[in-house]
């Protein structure tokens, strides 16, 4: 709540690099409002964010065993202390022990689904109070039952939640998912945040959970006294037959979609520090491991599609993302030359030399607007309905050059052990990384179950060892391989 007051009161430092300055404007998709599921498969996002709100008033609603509550966060135009907020918190747990219908299940599937069973829900004036109770909130807080123990469980379990032994799918039975932040509390003390990408990229809300725990582990940060007779509210559905149909098929097809996914998490022997020592992007080495690695996995096989990366055009108003086309002729050169006996260890360095700065070169492209994607996506978006399409745009290269095989992105925060999204094409792989730290890069693949993704990520781990090995003198390998 301090974070969205500076941001509403212009306190908040802006962002930028060496440069320039970044656009802002996303920021203002992070609290106070939501995505909301439209007919014809439009749906759209609502603020409730007023002009000239200095972030002096707002609540938030907190899900426990699938039952929301409102919980307000301020009091006479004070934020309330965080002894204030954990008494609320608290007083959920304790009287929140029931079983309640899990409705948030509804906002996890198929998006057509999803609008036409709003609807029906928002038919009772009751729920669309509550309804429009959770999308005017500053963000959303899922207390969930399960205990996460290791890296792939936390990862999944932020990702979709847990399925009970049943198949029930509690995780997401305790969630709203169309709200662009939602905080999740494990009851072994993990916590994590599920964000909405539509109207907001990822960089944003590292900010915020960076500043957010920063200001906590500062020994100077005042968590004040638990003063004060601060109740939350418990919000109950009205569940009618056709709901009560609509909630067990949500929790079928969430139950089915869950376990078509496949997690796999590695970590590197080494990190940046390494990397920066032999004179290399930290991404770029990153992203030919997985070039390297994906080649290995396809064999001889043809590339079905692209690998795409993430670059941010924040330097422009209004600006998101931008594709880097990781893929070049430079790259399939080097990937070649690893595998080829009859390459030199020089032959392959120089090789990665000319990958790595055609990477480097395509990174700062898509930066300053120089991309290619987004300028066709505008142009294709011009045409008409029924007017004729461009041969460019049905062109089966660039189809192919489209289909993103490899979807991959990297952020960096110390407080974040585990991150990811799922695979955006059916037989291709989500490929989520960390450049950030000394001495570690980490991995997270996702893929569908029919995928080879732990094939993959061997060969993530065996490509990375190569790289390292091409590099370093004899005895760094034996010290950290």
């Amino acid at each position: 709540m301090i974070f969205r007051q500076q941001l509403k009161r212009g306190q908040a430092a802006a962002e930028g690099t060496k440069e320039g300055p970044f656009c802002m404007d996303t920021y203002r998709w992070m609290f106070d409002c939501c995505r909301v599921p439209g007919p014809d498969g439009l749906d759209w996002s609502v603020t409730y964010a007023k002009p000239g709100d200095t972030g002096d008033s707002g609540h938030i609603v907190v899900f426990r065993n699938n039952r929301p509550w409102k919980v307000d966060l301020t009091d006479n135009g004070r934020i309330l202390s965080t002894e204030e907020i954990t008494k609320q918190i608290q007083y959920i747990y304790d009287n929140g022990k029931g079983n309640y219908p899990g409705v948030g299940t509804l906002t996890a599937n198929n998006r057509d689904v999803w609008a036409k069973d709003y609807i029906e829900l928002t038919s009772s004036s009751h729920n669309a109070d509550i309804v429009s109770t959770i999308h005017s909130a500053a963000f959303t807080i899922s207390l969930d039952s399960a205990t996460p123990a290791t890296a792939i469980e936390h990862s999944r379990f932020l990702w979709h939640g847990h399925l009970t032994g049943n198949g029930t799918p509690a995780g997401l039975r305790n969630r709203w998912v169309d709200k662009p932040c939602q905080f999740i509390v494990y009851d072994n003390g993990r916590a994590g945040i599920m964000g909405e990408h539509s109207v907001m990229d990822g960089t944003p809300t590292v900010r915020l959970c960076d500043d957010v725990l920063n200001w906590l582990a500062d020994p100077t940060f005042d968590h004040g006294t638990p003063s004060g007779t601060f109740t939350p509210t418990p919000m109950d559905w009205e569940i009618t037959p056709a709901i009560t149909q609509a909630l067990t098929a949500a929790d079928t097809a969430a139950k089915e979609l869950i376990e078509s996914q496949e997690l796999g998490f590695h970590l590197t022997a080494y990190g940046k520090a390494a990397i920066k020592k032999f004179g290399v992007s930290p991404d770029s080495w990153a992203q030919m491991i997985v070039q390297l690695a994906y080649r290995r996995l396809i064999g001889n096989e043809k590339r079905k599609g692209g690998t795409y990366e993430a670059a941010t055009t924040r330097r422009f108003r209004k600006g998101r993302t931008e594709a880097i086309r990781v893929v070049t002729t430079e790259s399939d050169a080097w990937v070649a030359s690893m595998d080829d006996p009859s390459a030199t260890q020089e032959v392959r360095k120089a090789l990665f030399d000319k990958a790595t700065k055609k990477h480097v070169q395509l990174a700062k492209e898509g930066g300053q607007g120089r991309g290619v994607d987004r300028h066709l996506f505008g142009l294709k978006r011009l045409l008409q309905n029924g007017e004729e399409v461009p041969e460019l745009f049905i062109d089966p290269v660039v189809a192919r050059s489209s289909y993103w095989v490899l979807s991959t992105s990297a952020v960096f925060s110390k407080h974040f052990p585990v991150y990811g999204w799922g695979e955006v094409v059916p037989d291709g792989f989500g490929v989520a990384y960390m450049t950030g730290y000394d001495d570690r890069l980490q991995y997270t693949i996702t893929s569908r179950t029919e995928m080879p993704n732990a094939k993959f990520c061997e060969e993530i781990i065996k490509a990375a060892d190569d790289l390292y090995k091409l590099h370093a003198s004899p005895s760094e390998t034996h010290s950290k391989l």
